[in-house]
This record gives C-alpha cells, structure tokens and sequence, in this order.
C-alpha cells in the first residue's frame, strides 16, 4: 500500500491537523494510499528522549530519528508541518506542562552543577532550536509561489503600508569583528576526522568537540564574533536610536541559530538596560537570571532576589525604559517589548513585516513608527538595506502587478549556519580556537578572548552539486533567470562560487542566464525585475534561502505560508513543506479564548496535492495523480471563492476552510473522467457536502465565541482537541462514509 507520512506538530497547525487530517485519510484510501502520522513536536521529541524518567505507558518512540533514516530512502514521502523552534523559555514551558500533566521530568539546568545535570542539560540542548529540519532535510529546497497563489494575490492584494522619501528607518550592522569578517574557510581535500580545540595562553589543549568525520570535496569554516566589538557596536546603535527618534529593534534567530543568538540577544538586552547590568550583574547571574533569556525572564525570577536588590532591578529597568530610545514593542497593550523574549522577534518574519508596514514597528505608545533594524552580523543584513532604501526611492511594491522570487536553496544535511549548533561555543578562556585534522594540522585558527562567539560550519560536496543540478532545472523548467547569491569577498562564498562554476559544466545550460552576484547586488537587481513583473529564482545558501523565502512571498502575497515547498530528496524521496511562517502561537491564545482558528492551512494543500504527485511517479498509482490533480483545482476554486479562514470569531475559521476544500475536492474528483469508477464514488459525497453547506457552517459557526479547553498547549489531549476541531456532526458523517 502507497504510504504518505503526515507530521504532527505544534501550535496553530497541530490543531488544524485535528481537523483536516480526517478529511485527508478519507480522501487518500479512495486510492488505496494510506496516511501514517509521525509526532515531532516539541513535547513528543522531549517525551521521546527522557524515555528512562517516565513510565512504560508514557514512553514513545524517537519519531524524529526515525523519519531522518526514512528521509534518506527512495520510499520517502513525508509532509512536513512548521513546528517549534524552542527557545529556552519554550522548553522550560513545555517541561513545566508535561509535568503538570504526570511525566516526571527533570527541570532544565540552567547552570549544571553535576555530571547528572550536565547530561540533562546535553539531552534537552538537543531538542531546543531548530532540531527538526536538519535531520529531515536530505535534499535542498525548491520554494516556489503555485501560480494559483500568485494569480490570487494579483487579484485580490494585501494591504501594503506607504512608503515616505523622508522615512528614517535604516538596518544597522557591525563592520569589523563579526561572523563575517573573521570567517576563514577550506575545502578538504580527503576524507578524514578534524577537531575543534582551545589551545590556552599557558599551551594547555581543552577540546572543544572531539574528532568527527569529514568528506573530500567538504567545506569547512570557522569564524568569530568578538564579544568586545559587538558590545562596542550595539552602545553606539542605542545612542543613534535615541538621537534619531526611531525604534530601537534587534532581529535574531534564536530559535535556527540557537547557540550563537541567544547570546547576541543577551549582549543586546545588556546594552539597552547597561546601568541595572552594570549595577546588579552579578546578583542576576548568581540567582540564575540571564540576559540571554529577554527581559521576562529577569522580571519573572525577581523572587529569588533580596528585596532590596528586586527593587532596585525594577527601578533601572524602568530608568532604562525612559531614557533610552523607545522599544520597538511585541505588543504595546500588554507592555511586551521586543526584548522580553528572544525568540518573539524573528528575523526572517520581522523584517519583511516591517517593510511591508511602511518600515515602521509599534512603539510603546501603541502607534507605528520609523525603526532602526539591528541585526549585528554583517553577513545577510545588507539586503534589508538595499530594500529599504529601494522602498525609500520608489515607494511600496505592488502586489497587482510585482514579479515573484523561486528559492532554490542549499539546505541537505545540515548545510552552513544552520548546522553550526554544535560547533559553536562561547569562548571561557583567552587563547587560540584551531580546527585540527586527524594528522593534527591546523586548518583553521583564531586568537580568541573571553566572552568571544566562535562557529564553525560545514557544507558537504553532494548537496552542493545536487544544488547546481536543481537550479538549473528550475531555470530551464520555467525558464527564468537564476541568480546564485554568492559574494567573492567573504570566505565561504569563494570556496562555492569556485564549485558552482565547476559544477555548471555538467549540465546545459545553453540558453539559460545563470548568475552570480554579491546578496547586495543580487537584492537590487531582483528589485529591479520585480518591479517591471518579472520573475528571477534565487539560487542561496541556508540561511538567505530562510530569509528569502520570507522576504519576497510576504512583499508578494502578503504571507509566506502560502509557498510551495518540495524538498527532493537526494536518495528519491520526497518531503513536502507545507511553507515558512512559524507555528502561529497567537492563533493557538484566540482559539483558547474564542475557539475560532485563524491558522491558514493553504499550505498543506499545497503540499498534499505534490505528494500525491510524487507517489503517483513514484509507485505508479494511477489515482494518487488524479487525487493529485483535482485537489490542485480544488485549491485554486478555494482561493477564487475567498474561503481562507478569518482573523475574526464568529466568521469562517479553520475548520469552515477544510470543509469548503473537501466540497471542492470532491466535486471535481466526481466531474473528473479519467477515473469513472472514482468519480461516481465521490458523487454521492460532493451532492451531500454541497446541499448540506448551511448546517455545516452553521454547526462550525455555533461553536465560536467562548472559550474551549484542549488539555493542553505543548500536547493537547487528544479527545479534547478533536473534539474541538471537528464540532459539525454532519461534515463527519459525510467524510466517515469514503472510509
């Protein structure tokens, strides 16, 4: 029996799995396809791993290591919902839920005092983060807006805030001493070991990370991000914040970047709040409260502080609160500023959200306003900037008339920054960080000072040529310009403009006009096509393909959870992305509150329907390509009919967005003539949902407007959230009659 694989997940689109699941296992055994579900969330991956401290009936399987063998499979075929990517606070409130709800679990040690918390800690720092779509992805990303989607939000555009000549919003990054400008990096030239090591001002050797395998053709880097330059860097951009009158914002990733942002995120909140730093440090340190985990996370621990020492922490918050520039703000009703958490501000949703919102973010007071952007690793920021000041010029973009911007992005087995996790360190001790090979040669070195952020990555050979292989096939297939956005003054880019040029010779590329260009100047010139309509695919690295595929579908369609996202696997699979977005915690607060789901589930449509299509090819299953096929007509009927959820309780919601795709999927599975034995099957089915639309919606309107328990909101209880989610008695009986 043909098998799809359906993750599931966290937050906004785990509850909507509760809906649409049922719908999609009905419609799959029509065609003999069966649908297995896999739990990866957040709460299934720490039940899974701290199987030992928990009872028989609370153990489960590591579902997650599972589907990463699977991924590397031809018989792969998995759909990919957005999960969490846990900053420490989110682990923390998962730990503490689970424990509320019987597993005994151990607290994460934020300071490890044993061997025994010391491996607590290891076991839970490999779950926080993005953990997941490293091990899932073997094959690089090709994201793409369906032009369903594209032709939609030309006739129907989003809200796009104007653009003022004289608008003081700017993106702020450091030039010396970050990531960037101390990368160095190699490309080995033999299948090998190396090793990460601090040789000590005295010549004594702590190891950093034990030896670990490499592969010929691999590139290897390793820079440094030095803590005295940064701080130097963030003082001067909350004094130019302040003199200006803008907001002051930084945009991290602490969730991908889960080493290294975090403790960027603590230098920020240091600099903003340097006099309750510079007065009571130490005592926060001692009590366990860091910088690292945002503002609430010191407000929230303030108890195990004298009460002396808690009220003069209160006042030097407050005193940095109004003498420094104004917070860019999370949300001004509640106080919440962009620096109470670090993973609330996400730089590949937050920039793009800004540009499209006139550069402005909400203040204090609860108004919009110009924003100084910091996001101090110079790597990637300078494309914010070049958008900013193309929006500065030329004003807002269009919708109507905007070309688009295909990812095809270098992702497969943990490539780049994204992979960095556990070559990453926050340096203790003055002295020497080497990267040595198995013969103890070094191949890469910096001299290094306490508090200093170092990182190696890496990027194998096979993902970089089957990168090659994938933008030229996209290029050729919709026949538009790629551009490779690589800069040949930065380290690693040289090592891969010298392999993409190499790699290129293998394919034909005759006719095709195949790039590359500094991100800078790639940013530009795609601006520049975008605004005459036309198309230019983005051929990047990891971390610009996160970006991009945020930036451009957010400008374009007003949301990035509307991309397409197929991952070929390089072994034959597939795994299907339902696209960017994140995991929708507010989504989650108003169904809690008004039970009516916003979560938009365009996504796994879009998805679903290239699933069928990859097991059609893949296991000739002649009625998975019609499934294929009448599910991506159904879609586009779904999006012409205006039947995407509400942000509003009591209109259509969620679980009102499914049940109009299953009417449309059924009505055109029993018009459809390639299949007559199908088609009748679903006539009986379409004539049911169709005549039976007022009590359906009524049903799922009824339920709307007061506030529901699931039991949970890391792991709901199943039979509350079912419940929940599948509250129209007559939309289940029809879909139980195709089982």
């Amino acid at each position: 029996m043909s098998k799809i694989i359906y993750t599931h997940t966290d937050e906004g689109p785990m509850l909507a799995t509760y809906s649409f699941l049922p719908i999609i296992e009905a419609f799959a055994s029509t065609a003999g396809v069966e649908v297995e579900t896999r739990d990866i969330s957040l709460a299934g991956r720490i039940i899974s791993v701290f199987g030992d401290y928990l009872t028989p009936e609370q153990q489960i399987g590591d579902a997650l290591a599972e589907l990463g063998e699977l991924a590397k499979t031809p018989d792969a075929n998995i759909i990919k919902l957005p999960n969490i990517s846990a900053s420490i606070p989110q682990l923390k409130a998962a730990v503490a839920e689970l424990q509320g709800q019987g597993y005994n679990l151990p607290d994460y040690p934020d300071n490890p005092s044993s061997d025994e918390e010391t491996a607590i800690r290891s076991r839970y720092d490999k779950i926080k983060g993005s953990a997941v779509n490293p091990v899932l992805r073997e094959g690089n990303s090709d994201r793409r807006a369906p032009l369903s989607v594209k032709n939609y939000a030309r006739q129907n555009p989003h809200s796009m805030g104007a653009w003022s000549a004289d608008s003081k919003t700017n993106v702020a990054h450091m030039t010396a001493d970050d990531f960037r400008a101390n990368e160095k990096s190699v490309v080995l030239e033999s299948d090998g070991t190396i090793a990460i090591q601090l040789v000590r001002e005295d010549g004594s050797v702590k190891v950093l990370k034990k030896a670990f395998p490499v592969l010929a053709g691999e590139v290897i880097d390793g820079t440094v991000m030095r803590a005295a330059a940064l701080d130097e860097f963030l003082a001067a951009q909350v004094v130019r914040a302040k003199e200006e009158g803008v907001l002051f914002s930084a945009h991290l990733k602490a969730t991908m970047m889960k080493v290294s942002d975090p403790i960027i995120f603590g230098h920020v909140v240091k600099a903003y709040f340097s006099e309750l730093f510079e007065t009571y440090g130490k005592q926060l340190t001692a009590a366990g409260l860091s910088a690292n985990n945002g503002l609430a996370a010191i407000l929230s621990g303030l108890e195990e502080l004298p009460e002396d020492v808690r009220e003069g922490v209160k006042t030097l918050i407050q005193k940095g609160l109004d003498d420094g520039p104004a917070l860019a703000m999370v949300d001004s009703d509640k106080g919440i500023t962009s620096l109470n958490v670090p993973s609330d501000i996400i730089v590949d949703a937050s920039m793009p959200a800004m540009i499209r919102s006139s550069g402005h973010m909400w203040g204090p007071d609860g108004e919009e306003a110009d924003t100084l952007a910091v996001l101090p690793d110079s790597s990637y920021a300078g494309i914010y900037q070049v958008v900013v000041d193309d929006c500065r010029a030329h004003g807002a973009f269009d919708p109507t008339t905007m070309g688009t911007v295909p990812n095809v992005g270098l992702m497969a087995q943990a490539a780049e920054e994204y992979g960095s996790h556990d070559k990453t360190f926050e340096v203790q001790e003055a002295g020497t960080v080497q990267i040595v090979d198995g013969s103890g040669a070094v191949l890469i070195e910096h001299e290094v000072a306490p508090g200093d952020i170092w990182r190696a990555c890496q990027a194998k050979d096979a993902p970089i040529r089957d990168w090659v292989k994938l933008a030229v096939t996209r290029a050729r297939a919709s026949k538009t310009p790629a551009v490779f956005w690589l800069d040949e003054t930065r380290a690693h880019d040289r090592n891969l403009i010298a392999k993409v040029n190499e790699y290129l010779k293998d394919h034909d590329a005759e006719g095709l006009q195949i790039e590359i260009m500094s991100p800078v100047k790639a940013t530009a010139f795609t601006l520049e096509r975008i605004r005459k309509g036309e198309d230019t695919i983005s051929v990047s690295g990891n971390v610009l393909r996160d970006y991009l595929t945020d930036l451009f579908p957010i400008l374009e369609l007003g949301t990035s959870a509307k991309m397409l996202s197929v991952v070929p696997l390089m072994n034959g699979g597939g795994l299907f992305e339902t696209g960017a977005g994140g995991s929708a915690p507010k989504h989650v607060q108003q169904l809690l509150k008004e039970n009516h789901l916003r979560w938009d589930s365009l996504g796994e449509f879009l998805a679903l329907a290239v699933s069928f299509e990859h097991l059609a090819t893949t296991t000739d299953n002649a009625r998975a390509q019609v499934l294929a096929d009448t599910l991506d007509k159904a879609t586009g009927t779904f999006l012409l009919e205006n039947k995407s959820p509400s942000r509003r309780a009591g209109e259509l919601d969620n679980r009102g967005s499914h049940y109009f795709l299953a009417r449309y999927w059924a009505e055109e599975l029993a018009k459809q003539t390639e299949d007559a034995e199908l088609a009748a099957s679903f006539a009986a089915v379409a004539k049911e949902l169709s005549s039976n639309e007022d009590t359906i919606v009524g049903e799922l309107a009824a339920v709307q407007g007061s506030a529901v328990d699931v039991g949970g909101y890391y792991r709901p209880d199943e039979a509350k959230a079912s419940a929940v989610m599948r509250p129209s008695a007559t939309l289940n009986k029809i879909i139980a009659t195709l089982n």
